[in-house]
């Protein structure tokens, strides 16, 4: 490789950005986000898919379960696609250390493990953690370089983080003393965190990515032969860690950024991984000022995995809300008439970015707002015609169904609106009558082209159920029952009869109806209604006549789910 290619190579790695994620460590320090085993080696394997650079596994010290989960991280991690390094937190302990070096040690052959250790700098934190030992300042840069050593000794990659640096005040000379000792000591990451989550870009020259920048001057100046990453972690107390973290990368030194999926971790949590990662994608072509030549930010995630990995925690750690950015339900979900029209056209329209990049489907939750290529969109793309002269129609018939639901309808609800419009029988009610070899059914309702009262007469032994038969058969053809059960629900006179019957059409299709009623002769006569409509939508309105029986089906008796964005 000459020296131009080796040039353009470093150029790039300095603008390549590691992600590094603490969603098991400082995620599970959050109240309520803890998981079992084996959900730490699950939400593991994912991030792994995600590529993110680094993955904080847990802190070993705290008990044998975590000490095990690090440690089976580690052994399984190095045999998958992409092996993120592993990290694992310590206070700065002897004890500690050699406990942390001991659960990473799986992963030291492969260079992929690291031990992140912390001091406190923050005038006020470092009494409160230290105690009298606080005072004792030359002692702790001793141990920082003490222990550091020890830790790349052994062969790990080490990272330090002065604890509480947004907030050092007096303590810049003793911090730079404390980075100082860690670079002498091997340390090769120095991350510098907004522990309280107090930053702002407000504070001038006080701001931490300000003293970040001199931090990152005198140790290039004092150490020009090591290489050093410059990290920042940053908690979200005042809902700044996302943009505190972001001007860390664009406005400072760092090339490692720190934080959970979701957004989780201690008190207000923590950046949000997934935020900043498409934030980086979306302006990481802003160029460095007077560099004309220089590469945009990136990072090597896996962005298609990011909605997976955000279902994860919000499903075993702590529930995501809706209109969480990026990843959550309502992110790529549009219910305004206007809007739905657009995005229907254009996905970008009312989208920073293609949802369908992070693995996110965009979905339109039909409300009072939407119109009828709203209700268009959703039917074909359960498979189902709706054509433009009958959209409208179909809309109104939704939004009257469901007038009182201010807050829109899921996809599942609105198709089966959609099925009753299609059914070509509705019954209000159903009388019927026996006299001798003469069964008599009169309905109530719309059946077919027929409106009001209908009555059908059938000769012989069968009950109404054959009336009811000889009559759909004379509209729709020929039916076959090949099954009919009833059993009672409840016990008492008042007891429900649930029927439910299956029916072979002339296509040679089955199709199973249901049907609940007092009369256990109502019921079954309800039940062969309901596989008639099924059999009837599925031949006439099925834009797919071979797949969407099931769907039929489905939609047709189902409780209302909503469908995953």
């Amino acid at each position: 490789m000459n020296h131009i290619a080796q040039a353009r190579l470093r150029c790039e790695e300095e603008r390549q950005i590691k992600v590094f994620d603490t969603t098991l460590r400082d995620g599970q320090q959050c109240p309520g986000a803890g998981m079992d085993f084996e959900q730490n080696i699950q939400y593991a394997r994912l991030a792994s898919m995600l590529k993110v650079d680094i993955l904080e596994a847990g802190f070993p010290s705290a008990s044998s379960t975590d000490f095990r989960i690090v440690q089976t991280i580690a052994e399984e991690m190095i045999h998958m696609e992409h092996t993120p390094i592993i990290a694992a937190l310590c206070q700065l302990r002897e004890e500690q250390v050699i406990k942390t070096i001991e659960s990473l040690r799986p992963a030291i052959p492969q260079g992929k493990a690291r031990l992140h250790t912390y001091v406190p700098v923050d005038p006020e934190l470092m009494p409160a953690s230290l105690g009298s030992n606080a005072e004792n300042k030359s002692a702790i840069v001793n141990d920082v370089f003490r222990l550091v050593s020890m830790a790349a000794a052994a062969g790990m990659e080490v990272q330090f983080s002065p604890e509480g640096y947004s907030r050092m005040r007096e303590n810049f000379d003793f911090t730079t003393e404390l980075i100082r000792a860690a670079v002498a000591g091997g340390a090769t990451i120095i991350n510098c965190p907004d522990t309280i989550g107090g930053a702002c870009t407000l504070e001038g020259e006080e701001y931490f990515v300000a003293k970040m920048r001199k931090h990152a001057e005198i140790i290039e100046r004092e150490f020009p032969d090591k290489a050093i990453t410059w990290s920042v972690h940053c908690h979200n107390d005042l809902g700044l860690a996302v943009p505190n973290t972001i001007n860390g990368v664009f406005d400072g030194p760092a090339r490692q950024i720190e934080g959970c999926i979701n957004g989780i971790g201690e008190r207000a949590g923590n950046a949000s991984l997934e935020q900043c990662i498409m934030i980086i994608r979306q302006f990481g072509e802003r160029h460095i000022e007077g560099a004309t030549d220089a590469q945009p930010f990136y990072t090597g995630i896996a962005a298609e995995r990011i909605q997976a990995i955000s279902d994860f925690v919000n499903q075993y750690m702590l529930p995501r809300q809706p209109h969480w950015p990026v990843s959550g339900d309502n992110a790529a979900r549009h219910s305004s008439g206007g809007h739905t029209n657009a995005i229907l056209k254009n996905p970008m329209a009312y989208q920073p970015f293609d949802p369908r990049d992070i693995g996110k489907r965009i979905t339109m939750l039909f409300g009072p707002l939407s119109g009828g290529n709203h209700a268009k969109s959703i039917i074909e793309d359960y498979g189902f015609e709706c054509k433009d002269n009958e959209k409208a129609a179909i809309a109104q018939y939704i939004k009257d169904k469901f007038s009182d639901r201010r807050k829109g309808v899921t996809d599942e609800e609105l198709m089966g609106a959609y099925f009753e419009y299609r059914q070509p029988i509705t019954v209000e009610r159903i009388d019927y009558g026996k006299n001798a070899n003469r069964a008599t059914v009169r309905l109530h309702g719309r059946f077919f082209e027929r409106q009001g009262e209908i009555q059908e007469e059938h000769l012989g032994k069968d009950s109404a159920l054959a009336a009811m038969k000889r009559a759909i058969e004379e509209k729709f053809g020929f039916i076959e029952i090949l099954s009919h059960q009833s059993r009672s629900e409840g016990a008492g006179i008042n007891a429900n009869s649930r029927s439910k019957i299956a029916i072979v059409a002339a296509n040679g299709k089955q199709y199973e109806g249901e049907g609940v009623d007092q009369d256990i002769e109502v019921s079954a006569m309800r039940a062969l209604i309901d596989a008639v409509n099924k059999a009837y939508i599925d031949q006439h309105f099925s834009l797919d006549r071979n797949v969407n029986q099931e769907m039929i089906v489905a939609n047709a008796h189902a409780a209302p789910v909503c469908r995953a964005s």
